[in-house]
């Protein structure tokens, strides 16, 4: 069994939002004969850390993939910030109808969403400000100078900004996962 837990830590430095920013309902996930997920419900709301807890083979990883798109739900429905993620409404024979979204429309929504795991994944030959930058950059097609300013502020909001020119194996394992949230706060 999976426990998920959340705390708020709504401050100052976050926005509070009346959309909660992902919300699980009734969500299963089965591979063949074998079920994963079985009616997941949860709400996660802006500013509030989430800890997924459970053994190995409990479906964590599962339900980080269904958020993330990289698996197909089986049924239930996610949305963040509101928006239903993997389907759109259509209007087909005069009703509206589900139809799964097609793989650009996945990249799209996917560009919105950033999860920090436990493997960072820095890019070792970038420094602290080049891994914040490259995302805005390649995905969002943000300029270089505005993707270096906001690369420092979200170094600065995670206590990073005496490091912004040091690689990852200059810094601390605690270092590089601050730069690797920065990395998705960026996004």
């Amino acid at each position: 069994m999976t426990d998920i837990l959340t705390v708020d830590t709504q401050s100052q430095n976050v926005t509070k939002s009346d959309t909660p920013a992902v919300v699980i309902k009734d969500l299963h996930k089965s591979f063949g004969n074998l079920q994963v997920l079985k009616g997941v419900d949860m709400t996660v709301n802006p500013g509030s850390v989430t800890v997924i807890l459970g053994p190995s083979g409990s479906g964590k990883s599962t339900l980080l993939r269904l958020i993330n798109q990289l698996e197909k739900i089986t049924s239930g429905k996610i949305t963040i910030y509101g928006e239903r993620i993997g389907v759109k409404t259509v209007i087909h024979k005069g009703k509206e109808a589900l139809q799964a979204l097609n793989d650009k429309e996945i990249a799209a929504q996917r560009a919105k969403l950033g999860m920090v795991f436990q493997r960072f994944n820095l890019f070792p030959h970038m420094t602290a400000i080049e891994n914040v930058m490259e995302a805005p950059v390649h995905v969002l097609h943000m300029d270089k100078t505005a993707a270096r300013d906001l690369a420092i502020k979200e170094l600065e909001r995670v206590g990073m900004a005496d490091r912004v020119d040091h690689y990852p194996s200059q810094l601390s394992g605690g270092q590089q996962q601050r730069v690797a949230i920065a990395r998705a706060l960026a996004m």
